[in-house]
């Protein structure tokens, strides 16, 4: 059965356009394919931030690793293993000072783990992420960052995503924008 993974990362949780989408788009997916959602939403269930036993245990032998590391990657373990059952990934994020918002950059540092979800051999990079898709629905307060606008430049969240969703190994990485979300209600409704 089809399993999507769907992550928030808004701060908001009323009024937040890119949470909507993502119900719609999640909607959307239900009645497509009658599969399975999980669901795990950054603001409301924040995750820590990598530190260096962390990173010591992302390294270590899992047979050698300590206590700590072994505690420090717990985390970790626990999000690949979602990160890995699901067919689709559903990312939802609003773009924070040009880029992803911390919550879900948090969550990336926890997934973006060598010899887990990327390997590195003879001078090569592979995904190792069997999800085959991602939707990914990005939230710009000002215009202008779509359509090759004045702002394009200075969009660092959809081609970060896109990149780093491949470099994992997703293969298909859909981003679905809206923007000019902090406008009046006539605009908003149109971009969305």
């Amino acid at each position: 059965m089809p399993n999507l993974l769907r992550i928030d990362s808004s701060a908001r949780f009323d009024g937040s356009h890119s949470r909507s989408l993502g119900d719609a788009a999640e909607a959307r997916w239900r009645a497509a394919t009658g599969g399975t959602v999980m669901s795990r939403d950054l603001a409301a269930e924040p995750l820590p931030h990598v530190t260096a036993t962390t990173v010591e245990g992302f390294y270590a032998d899992p047979e050698a690793a300590t206590l700590a590391q072994r505690a420090a990657t717990r985390t970790s373990d626990a999000l690949i293993a979602e990160l890995k059952s699901a067919n689709t990934l559903l990312i939802t994020a609003p773009i924070y000072n040009f880029g992803v918002p911390a919550s879900l950059k948090a969550w990336i540092d926890q997934v973006t783990r060598i010899g887990q979800t990327f390997a590195y051999e003879d001078g090569a990079f592979t995904g190792l992420v069997p999800a085959n898709h991602a939707i990914v629905i990005c939230a710009y307060g000002a215009g202008g960052y779509l359509n090759d606008g004045p702002f394009a430049s200075a969009d660092f969240l959809a081609p970060y995503l896109r990149f780093l969703l491949a470099f994992l190994g997703i293969e298909r990485v859909d981003v679905i924008g809206t923007e000019a979300t902090t406008t009046d209600e006539e605009t908003v409704k149109a971009s969305i």
